[in-house]
């Protein structure tokens, strides 16, 4: 009885799609390294930071059977809000692309069909890093493979339902957590 029940149980868990491991689905930068400081062209120009305010390069391989586009997003846990602070929301990547260019953001070398959502600045795009002085945060670059070709969202969405309807479709994700302080 005991080994038909074990032989039931692996076969029921061998049935079950999984999600790609971390080891498949893989995101580089040339710009951003896991736990190193973002370089001054990633902060933000404005509320008292002196930034390029530039998005950086990314790169993503691996991605699992059934990705039909990506989303990438960068957030920061630890803003003083309750809240977090969303920093880049990028939906509808198509699946054929593997690459973001250093500075991407807000000009034509975004893939085709890519929807830049507004940042907690207020504008669509990338906003760069700006912690409060003295303050040690956390910017957290993810790219999601999502099984649907793009998001039905309304005009405008808020970062919280965004996340909601990546985060309802993700086959596999990756990610770099950099740090920024001043």
């Amino acid at each position: 009885m005991l080994k038909t029940a074990s032989l039931l149980s692996l076969l029921l868990a061998a049935s079950i799609p999984t999600v790609a491991s971390a080891e498949d689905f893989k995101l580089e930068s040339t710009s951003i390294s896991e736990g190193a400081q973002l370089a001054s062209d990633f902060v933000f120009a404005g509320f008292g930071c002196e930034g390029g305010n530039r998005s950086p390069q990314l790169s993503w391989s691996g991605a699992p059977e059934g990705t039909k586009s990506f989303a990438v997003t960068a957030y920061d846990p630890d803003a003083p809000t309750g809240s977090g602070w969303w920093h880049w929301n990028v939906v509808n990547i198509p699946a054929s692309a593997t690459t973001l260019t250093v500075g991407a953001s807000g000009t034509d070398q975004m893939p085709k069909g890519a929807l830049e959502i507004a940042n907690d600045y207020g504008v669509a795009g990338f906003g760069g890093a700006c912690p409060p002085p003295g303050e040690v945060h956390r910017y957290i670059f993810t790219i999601q493979a999502l099984s649907v070709d793009h998001l039905e969202l309304p005009e405008k969405p808020s970062n919280a339902l965004a996340g909601f309807m990546i985060g309802a479709n993700t086959i596999a994700k990756a990610r770099i957590t950099a740090v920024y302080n001043r």
